[in-house]
């Protein structure tokens, strides 16, 4: 792994997991190189991980032949101008993980015929548990997709996007998703309160019922659709519960939410241009 260096542009939350993660997968602490503005984030992931930190992207992008962009989306422009000539010269696989930047975007700022993987890791890549959907640009041969699948897996399971048109949904459905969960399960904590439960009682049950149906989901291989219903016994308490969702619109509601994230991220990438 990582035979040769990889340089971080940016040295935030996701970047810490990737490297946390490629770390405990036996990578060479050496061979990374982390460019993080702020003081303190270098020189915490240079004590925690033995990475090399610079405050200067420019001698972290130095002989490295994978730039990983973790900045955030309206800053990605000027990381990527001030990098432009020293990424003609190197040539390096450019990986994003900017929400809404489009691999033409990132070709204009650094160069036409770079070798671009647009991704969108989420939030629980920082327990190692996220999943990402990647895409590639033309240019990228079969070696690049593999450095780049290795790269993002540190984080979870990795998807590849075939369209790039496609990538908005992506964020959509699990780059936004992971917020979706937290609202179902702030109401159901709420809900468990109105109807005289304990805090920390409604805390717990809620918790784990979440972690406990995202397991069954991932471990049984079965349809979503299959272990719902399996659970709804007819006229019983979870049939009540679903259809009373369902009067609601609760599908509806989902699609439109995650049409409105798509959406968005289409505009973000339109605002950044």
């Amino acid at each position: 792994m990582l035979s040769h260096p990889i340089a971080f542009i940016g040295g935030g939350n996701m970047a810490r997991s990737l490297i946390g993660g490629l770390v405990k997968r036996g990578a060479d602490p050496s061979r990374i190189r982390v460019a993080e503005p702020v003081e303190a984030l270098r020189a915490a992931l240079a004590a925690d991980f033995g990475v090399q930190v610079f405050a200067d992207a420019g001698e972290a992008a130095y002989g490295a032949d994978t730039w990983l962009f973790a900045v955030k989306p309206q800053a990605m422009r000027q990381a990527c101008e001030s990098l432009a000539a020293k990424a003609q010269s190197q040539r390096p696989l450019v990986v994003s993980i900017a929400a809404g930047i489009t691999t033409a975007q990132l070709r204009r700022w650094l160069g036409d015929d770079l070798p671009v993987v647009r991704s969108m890791p989420n939030t629980p890549a920082l327990l190692g548990a996220g999943v990402t959907g990647l895409f590639a640009s033309p240019e990228v041969d079969d070696a690049g997709r593999q450095r780049a699948e290795s790269l993002l897996a540190s984080a979870g399971p990795t998807v590849w996007i075939d369209a790039e048109t496609k990538m908005d949904a992506v964020t959509g459905v699990s780059g936004s998703g992971p917020a979706y969960v937290f609202l179902l399960a702030e109401a159901m904590e709420a809900a468990a309160k109105a109807e005289g439960l304990p805090d920390d009682s409604a805390r717990t049950l809620v918790l784990q019922t979440v972690l406990g149906a995202a397991r069954m989901l991932t471990e049984t291989g079965e349809a979503p659709a299959e272990l719902r219903r399996r659970v709804t016994s007819p006229n019983g308490t979870t049939q009540a519960a679903i259809e009373t969702f369902q009067a609601g619109g609760f599908e509806t509601l989902v699609a439109q939410a995650v049409h409105a994230a798509t959406v968005r991220g289409g505009e973000l990438s339109a605002a950044n241009d």
